[in-house]
């Protein structure tokens, strides 16, 4: 595909997300002023499976849109980073999608719930805080996920590929040395800190992209079948068939569940 006409698709998928997002956030009891310092926050009272799946979704739209910018200005150490980000997202989405779209909330979820919703402090100052948010294992999310999802693969195959996308990002996310080493080269060969734009790492990173719009996409259909919204999940669904034949590509699998 021209890459004018992929950016003009992209522009579409986020227009699409953030129309998705506004319908579903509609749905949910809005979020109240808390009182904090001199001031206020909003924060969601009930703290409910559907409020986190649409703050959830809020933060796949921003993330997703930086790590585009970061393409394209060559910035693909910076955009790995956000994809691995995206890729935990995406993996919480369809967490919490499937306890509603199933009808079965099991402890899981609920430990999930207890951990999002906790305050990062419980003092005026970091100092004084005594709060310790606990931190949900993310292989216990992917298990739970590679027995749901009809893959095609037993689970314990998609476990493991879930964990080796995974491990492979988190090098960029803790800037190991193989991953730095990508930003190095040239005649004189040095490191190039101000993005690798036109070279042939940006054009892998270029397509990379892709996949997460693309995972992005079945995010929000799931999300509109967790909230019980046939017509938007079959919305998203002629979307993301559109997304695929404007790329010349066709999938077997489908959204629906």
């Amino acid at each position: 595909m021209d890459r004018y006409m992929k950016e003009s698709l992209y522009i579409s998928a986020f227009q699409n997300m953030a129309g998705t997002l506004h319908i579903l956030t509609n749905r949910v009891v809005p979020p109240i002023k808390i009182p904090f310092k001199e001031s206020f926050v909003f924060r969601y009272a009930e703290r409910s499976i559907h409020q986190a799946i649409v703050q959830k979704l809020a933060r796949v739209i921003s993330t997703l849109q930086s790590a585009h910018i970061l393409m394209l200005h060559g910035f693909i150490q910076e955009q790995a980073a956000l994809q691995r980000v995206l890729g935990e997202l995406h993996e919480d989405i369809f967490f919490l999608a499937y306890a509603e779209i199933d009808n079965e909330t099991t402890q899981l979820h609920q430990d999930f719930l207890n951990a999002f919703y906790e305050e990062e402090f419980d003092a005026d100052t970091a100092f004084d805080s005594t709060q310790k948010r606990p931190m949900i294992p993310r292989k216990r999310i992917q298990a739970y996920l590679a027995k749901k999802e009809e893959s095609g693969l037993d689970p314990s195959t998609s476990l493991e590929f879930n964990r080796t996308i995974s491990k492979t990002y988190s090098g960029f996310i803790h800037a190991a040395s193989p991953q730095i080493m990508d930003m190095y080269g040239g005649n004189p060969p040095h490191f190039h800190v101000n993005g690798l734009l036109g070279t042939e790492r940006h054009e892998e990173y270029r397509d990379d992209l892709w996949n997460y719009f693309y995972r992005s996409i079945i995010a929000f259909g799931i999300a509109a079948k967790a909230f019980g919204d046939q017509s938007q999940f079959d919305t998203i669904s002629q979307f993301l068939l559109e997304f695929e034949r404007r790329n010349y590509k066709q999938y077997s699998s489908e959204l629906a569940r």
